[in-house]
């Protein structure tokens, strides 16, 4: 690890001002100190957050939730408020690292962590995601993690949060503080489709601190599911998850929300394909055609070729699960 200055911050505009002038923000560390440690990541300076306000949930005017930056993964997970109403976002928290990781991890760095991508922590290797221009080697390499959906020539990487799949599913808006002030986004708006700037995980700028995420007034009946499809039960990333977040009009789909994480390079969700599956039974018919309309532009990569019947027979499951015999929350 190649030797860095480390301050403290005191307040959030404080942090934003020396974000402004290069310095990389530090919380839990959980993903940031492996990225130093394999000098994928080499700041000059570190600026700690962990000591500002930020560790609250807190009900809004609104009847949504207000999650502070710094909210620890594992303590996000056991809110009563969140396992009640928003019970996919727990799930989709347990669902990830280890209790050890949730225990450290927080909702800001949780949203702003790096890819897994095999290429991008090896050094040796080329990866435009850490050396723009270098090449991608996972296209013809070993690429059976990699995304299917919204891939470029240049990177093919997947994002690895469970986190920001169920918040993607729950319209979740991200606050922000920056040298310009507060604003909120979207999380359609935060992050971005590698293109030709695959080294840009997201639309934040110099500057930017994640203060908050916001979640809105809860869904009436809402059936809540999230499943994830991995090598392993445990401390593994998701080769194929699905959130779902349903309310059903007796036998047909009033309202759903779905999205899907390891399979691009931000957590994906298709406006389409809810609105394929609004009033309808779910037969197989239904069920064929919201798989078809999801995984029409798919493209795999050899490697991963298993992804496309993999994620066609997880979203019928999680559609069965959320519609039919799914947990009221």
């Amino acid at each position: 690890m190649k030797p860095f200055d480390y301050d403290r911050a005191k307040d959030a505009t404080s942090a934003s001002a020396a974000a402004a002038k290069g310095a990389t923000i530090i919380a839990g560390g959980t993903n940031l100190l492996d990225l130093m440690k394999l000098e994928v990541m080499a700041p000059d300076r570190l600026i700690d957050i962990t000591r500002l306000p930020l560790k609250e949930i807190t009900r809004t005017s609104d009847g949504g939730v207000r999650i502070g930056a710094l909210v620890s993964n594992s303590d996000l997970a056991a809110d009563p408020t969140i396992r009640t109403n928003y019970a996919v976002l727990s799930r989709a928290l347990l669902a990830g690292a280890s209790g050890q990781l949730r225990n450290k991890a927080t909702t800001g760095g949780n949203l702003c962590q790096r890819t897994r991508c095999y290429y991008f922590y090896d050094t040796d290797m080329p990866c435009n995601k850490r050396a723009p221009g270098s090449g991608c080697h996972a296209l013809e390499g070993f690429n059976r993690i990699h995304a299917i959906l919204g891939t470029s020539e240049a990177c093919i990487a997947t994002h690895p949060s469970d986190m920001a799949v169920a918040l993607r599913a729950l319209d979740a808006k991200i606050e922000i503080e920056g040298s310009g002030g507060s604003r909120t986004i979207g999380m359609e708006g935060f992050y971005r489709l590698p293109g030709d700037r695959p080294e840009l995980d997201n639309t934040l700028q110099s500057g930017d601190v994640i203060t908050a995420v916001m979640l809105p007034a809860p869904v009436t009946d809402a059936r809540h599911v999230y499943r994830k499809v991995r090598d392993r039960a445990s401390y593994a990333f998701a080769l194929v998850s699905v959130a779902a977040v349903a309310q059903m009009d007796g036998d047909k789909i009033k309202e759903i929300a779905l999205a899907f994480g390891g399979l691009a390079h931000m957590p994906w969700r298709d406006g389409a394909v809810e609105d394929l599956l609004r009033g309808e039974r779910l037969t197989p018919a239904v069920l064929d055609a919201a798989a078809d309309k999801l995984l029409a532009d798919a493209k795999s990569f050899g490697g991963n070729d298993f992804k496309i019947p993999l994620a066609r027979r997880t979203l019928k499951a999680v559609l069965r699960e959320a519609c039919t015999t799914g947990e009221r929350t």
